[in-house]
Order: structure tokens, then C-alpha cells, then sequence
């Protein structure tokens, strides 16, 4: 039976925070409240989302959040971000080659992500890498979003698996969280925003770099 391999997008496949946090500062600079946020401090954060991101630059602001006027600019920090959504965001070194091994081995592939469909499917097809995926669940495909198990179990379904022969790649405690939730094993990165923190998580594995892959998919689905 074929294995299942679904990615995360943000800080798995690509690194977006760059231009994610720029959407936010936009957001910021038209209330002429300059540019809080720093593309590189700040990366974690972006990759937490856009309401994450308007958060901690109130704060940073004025030391105080008002949710209400997070809601208001959600809405302009999303507008933002569609239309320079790939200004600055690059493929991590090596993802693309790894999935290609993959799909050559008779691997199925998918993407499940918090990131809205609608701007995950622009952001991977911009990059010219939507065709190499069987599926892709966003944050507002189904009425549930990760680390709920529903959008991780869609994501395999769609691409034609099943759980018990799949592992899900990512980045974060979002996607440890998912993966124990699902039953499914879960490979985390360290080349991530939170580095080789994520080892404390005890992910059923890790990788330090695409090259690493394979051999931890043989590992956990020989």
C-alpha cells in the first residue's frame, strides 16, 4: 500500500515569514504607526498568523491589545498579503527535490495547512509547485483547523492514503498536536523558526535539512 507524506506549508515547505510579516507592517504603517515588526525576530510569530502578527504589534505599540481593532485590519493584512504573497518567500533548500524522490517511489503527497486555501493554493501555484501535490486543506476547508485531526485525515484522504501508512512533516507544536491527535507519526523540522527547540516536543522524528527525509519516512513507514 502506498504511504502518505502531507506537508506543512508555512515554515516546512517555504519560508513565508517575510512576507508575512510585511503584509502585517503594512497594516501599521497605513494607521501611521510605522513598522513594528522585524521579518527575522519576528518569525515565529508571522507563522502563528495574521491575527497573531496585528497582536504583537499593538502590543509592542501600545501595550495593549484591542481585539476589535485586530479584526478590523485582518481583513487589509490578508488583501496585503494575496497581492505580494510570494515578494519574498522561497522553497526551503531542497523540499521540491524531496518530494519529487518521493512521488518517483510511488509516494502519494499532500499539503495540510493553516494558512486559508485560497491563499495557500495562489502561494504554491505563484511558485510553480501546485501540480506536485494530490491535495491540499487549508485552514478553511473544513469548519475545523489544525490540531483538529479532521483537516490531516482529509488531506490524506484526498491525495488517495490512508492514515495508518501515513506521516505528517512540520514545523510546529500545532503539527505535533495534529499528528498525535490523528494517530498519524509526525516528522518535525529544525530549520524552522523554532530551531531544534522542537526536539523537546518528541516528535516521532526530525530532520535538519530535506536531504534527511527519506530515510526518516523509511524509518517510521517501512
Amino acid at each position: 500500500m502506498s504511504r502518505t507524506i502531507v506537508f506543512d506549508l508555512d515554515g516546512t515547505l517555504a519560508d513565508t515569514s517575510r512576507d508575512l510579516i510585511a503584509a502585517a507592517n503594512a497594516c501599521f504603517a497605513a494607521l501611521g504607526r510605522g513598522t513594528p515588526l522585524d521579518p527575522v525576530a519576528d518569525a515565529g510569530t508571522a507563522f502563528r498568523g495574521g491575527r497573531a502578527m496585528l497582536r504583537l504589534g499593538f502590543d509592542r505599540l501600545d501595550g495593549t491589545v484591542d481585539e476589535g481593532r485586530v479584526d478590523t485590519e485582518y481583513p487589509k493584512l490578508l488583501a496585503h498579503y494575496e497581492t505580494w504573497i510570494d515578494r519574498e518567500t522561497v522553497l526551503y533548500p531542497g523540499a521540491m527535490e524531496a518530494v519529487a524522490r518521493l512521488r518517483d517511489r510511488g509516494d502519494l503527497v499532500a499539503v495540510c495547512t493553516n494558512k486559508p486555501e485560497g491563499l495557500a493554493e495562489t502561494l504554491l501555484t505563484r511558485l510553480g509547485v501546485r501540480d506536485a501535490f494530490g491535495a491540499l486543506i487549508g485552514a478553511d476547508t473544513l469548519p475545523v483547523r489544525k490540531p483538529d485531526p479532521a483537516p490531516l485525515h482529509a488531506a490524506i484522504a484526498g491525495a488517495g492514503g490512508t492514515a495508518a501508512r501515513s506521516v505528517l512533516i512540520g514545523d510546529t507544536v500545532t503539527d505535533r498536536e495534529t499528528g498525535r491527535a490523528a494517530g498519524v507519526p509526525v516528522i518535525l523540522v529544525t530549520f524552522g523558526p523554532e530551531g531544534r527547540a522542537v526536539e523537546a516536543l518528541s516528535p516521532e522524528g526530525l530532520i535538519h535539512d530535506y536531504t534527511g527525509l527519506l530515510a526518516e519516512v523509511d524509518r517510521l513507514l517501512p
